[in-house]
């Protein structure tokens, strides 16, 4: 059996910012969280996001599509 003692798990928060009028922005972007939901929900996939929207990286991409 291996011995998993250092192993440390720890969930990241999605990088979703809400700015002084309540709208939800990904990371430090202008990008919305409606804009790329409804990209994700139009069927592009989080490489098209990430290529329509160059500000956002795949990670964060994939962090809110996972959120």
């Amino acid at each position: 059996m291996a011995d998993n003692a250092g192993l440390m798990i720890a969930a990241e928060p999605a990088p979703l910012e809400a700015d002084a009028d309540g709208v939800v922005r990904v990371g430090g972007t202008r990008v919305t969280l409606d804009t790329m939901v409804a990209a994700f929900k139009d069927g592009a996939t989080a490489e098209e996001i990430v290529y329509q929207y160059p500000s956002l990286s795949l990670a964060e991409v994939y962090a809110v599509i996972a959120y």
